[in-house]
């Protein structure tokens, strides 16, 4: 694969960081978990494969600024590109077993997204795109799906736990969306929901609540893939608001305007 310097460095530190994680990931039962909030744990592995990271990224471009889940933000001394790094999303996943879960490293310039690699360790995938270059998972271009009708396609989103304040507005969501599609996914990684979008396995994907780590590589994906990505809000900004609705272009109104309830 050819890439930019910036690329070829967030591969190869995925990588590295993926085969750390698929070890502890043979011995999840043995992990060592500490709670950061109801039904959000966070591992040893977690912070292992960000330490990885972050030591590779920053050696590699050192004036960049840093943001990731599991350490305190980096002010770079170039003010207009930070890295964006979820080490381990789909944790609960791992925790349980679940092979279901990605390394996500973005790269932001001037608030817009310009590189993407989202790693599936356990099944061998790695989703990467450049702005302008394309979206491919490992040597093969991919494309968002090509489904015209609601009724035959497959949505994904992300249901809140332990009794978060957005479930009323995801039900209602739910209610809308099931008795006109072919079905409804969660399965509990956002990066590889937006993976999947840009690949054309999803045709379609919804989540409110999340943390800019959890999406920014996706959104980019995605794009490059010819889908088209928004805020939930019509008004709104994705990575600001931290909130995303995309699917392919034959489907997106109808799909928006279900979402958005219009």
């Amino acid at each position: 694969m050819q890439g930019s310097a910036n690329l070829n460095v967030m591969i190869k530190a995925a990588r590295i960081a993926g085969r750390s994680l698929i070890k502890d990931f043979r011995e999840v039962e043995n992990l060592q978990v500490s709670t950061k909030g109801a039904g959000d744990f966070v591992t040893k592995a977690d912070e292992s494969a960000e330490e990885i990271i972050r030591e590779m990224l920053m050696e590699a471009r050192p004036t960049y600024g840093y943001v990731g889940e599991e350490t305190e933000e980096i002010e770079g001394k170039d003010p207009t590109r930070r890295w964006i790094v979820d080490p381990l999303d789909g944790t609960t996943n791992f925790l349980h077993g679940l092979p279901h879960w990605a390394v996500s490293i973005a790269l932001e310039h001037r608030g817009e997204i310009v590189s993407a690699v989202v790693f599936d360790a356990a099944k061998g995938e790695l989703f990467w795109a450049e702005k302008g270059a394309g979206a491919w998972m490992n040597d093969q271009r991919i494309r968002v799906s090509g489904r015209q009708k609601l009724i035959e396609s497959i949505f994904a989103t992300g249901l809140p736990f332990a009794g978060r304040s957005d479930l009323p507005a995801t039900l209602k969501d739910l209610a809308r969306v099931l008795p006109a599609t072919a079905g409804v996914r969660r399965y509990g990684a956002a990066s590889l929901d937006l993976a999947y979008v840009a690949a054309g396995r999803y045709d379609g994907f919804w989540e409110r609540r999340l943390k800019i780590w959890d999406m920014a590589a996706g959104i980019l994906l995605v794009k490059e893939a010819g889908g088209l990505v928004e805020a939930i809000d019509p008004a709104g900004d994705v990575l600001l608001d931290c909130e995303v609705l995309c699917s392919n272009e034959p489907l997106f109104d109808k799909f928006a305007k279900m979402v958005r309830n219009q």
